[in-house]
């Protein structure tokens, strides 16, 4: 994973909540709101919760003497979700980095994490990490896109991209959000951790936008691909993203959009 993989700074947080998060991240963010509060958790970590479209449905599912830490590393995004969420007592910002959790051992009736796996530079670290903070019985929640080829516009736009830079493809959708979907690595990590209690469901389900410009936005624009383009030639941006735009519309038709997703999402038990 490149360094740049993980930068979320710029404009790169707001495109991402208004175009991304509803095209993707909202069906599964409901998923994992409904799996962490059917437990009826007192304290609530959330680790890499990145705009807060985890927080925003989970939230007002949690009892009312819950209590719900949310962080990230990025600090852009963590500031984009605290302007998005109302008002709410229960719920603690913190920046704080998913493989060095500043917390103590035992705390936590659930630690969910949202897509966010994919960036951690050691993830069997990063799950000891949460294992640590839970209580006995408690359970780690947290999903990964499946591999590329099962997320049709993401793989659209990585198509588009690639031929403008047919030496050099940028490679983030797939190197990166689509890059950790092994279940037996995914396993093999876990387990590493100390987790013995594993069960992993995958889950599809389809991204929909008003046209194919939306899509298009999203991934080119509100993603870190945005880094490797401007890496390339800032100058293109908007052309290549006018291209995918192009390519989505005449691979799913103008108009409203609608394109398959994939995910797996994990359940540990401690």
């Amino acid at each position: 994973m490149s360094e740049t993989d993980k930068v979320f700074a710029g404009s790169i947080p707001d495109i991402y909540d208004a175009y991304l998060v509803p095209l993707i991240f909202q069906f599964y963010a409901l998923d994992m709101a409904g799996r962490v509060a059917a437990g009826r958790p007192k304290k609530v970590l959330e680790t890499a919760a990145g705009s807060g479209v985890v927080t925003r449905a989970l939230a007002p599912l949690l009892e009312r003497n819950a209590s719900y830490i949310v962080t990230d590393l990025n600090q852009p995004m963590l500031d984009r979700a605290m302007r998005r969420q109302p008002e709410d007592d229960r719920i603690e910002w913190r920046q704080a980095d998913a493989l060095r959790l500043p917390f103590a051992d035992a705390v936590f009736d659930v630690v969910c994490c949202q897509f966010g796996a994919m960036f951690f530079p050691d993830r069997a670290e990063a799950y000891r990490a949460a294992r640590r903070t839970l209580r006995d019985g408690g359970l780690f929640i947290f999903n990964v896109w499946d591999r590329i080829e099962d997320n049709e516009f993401a793989q659209s736009v990585t198509s588009t991209a690639a031929t403008f830079f047919p030496q050099d493809p940028p490679l983030f959708l797939a190197r990166t959000p689509h890059g950790y979907h092994d279940l037996h690595q995914i396993h093999c990590d876990l387990r590493r951790a100390g987790f013995e209690d594993i069960k992993i469901h995958t889950l599809a389900a389809h991204s929909r936008a008003e046209n194919a410009r939306q899509p298009a936005i999203a991934y080119c624009q509100g993603t870190p691909l945005f880094n490797e383009l401007a890496a390339r030639d800032p100058d293109l941006i908007d052309t290549i993203t006018a291209r995918a735009a192009h390519d989505i519309e005449r691979r799913f038709g103008t108009g409203p959009v609608s394109g398959k997703i994939q995910a797996h999402v994990i359940v540990a038990t401690k």
